[in-house]
């Protein structure tokens, strides 16, 4: 089964998605800050990520560098989701490698699922 880490700090949103995925097949486990989220996907090891940037504890930006440190998990796809626009997003992102950027407000979760997807059968 595919694994999904879903590293986000609304509880609401961060639910809501979990049930999107699990109902689209995917193995869910989360993480409601970037620190919680860094050894949530230390120990998952999961597929691909999905990662806010605003978030108590560790920024999503400080959580990726810690992520991508971790030989498991130096290449495996993130997907950027927060509600910054992408002219916000701090510059380093790019070069820690992320796969994609979304802001929320402009994807349903569903077309989250799909292009979470498409990430996926990037990396095979």
């Amino acid at each position: 089964m595919t694994t999904i880490a879903i590293i986000e700090d609304d509880q609401v949103i961060n639910q809501m998605y979990r049930m999107k995925f699990e109902a689209a097949g995917f193995d869910v486990v989360t993480a409601s800050d970037g620190e919680t989220g860094v050894k949530v996907v230390q120990h998952a090891n999961p597929d691909i990520i999905l990662l806010d940037l605003q978030m108590p504890n560790m920024n999503g930006t400080e959580a990726l560098r810690k992520i991508r440190q971790q030989p498991a998990n130096a290449n495996t796809p993130v997907i950027i989701l927060t509600n910054l626009g992408e002219e916000e997003a701090p510059a380093e992102l790019r070069n820690l490698g992320i796969h994609s950027y979304i802001v929320k407000a402009n994807l349903t979760p569903s077309q989250v699922v799909i292009h979470a997807k498409e990430a996926l059968n990037d990396k095979r």
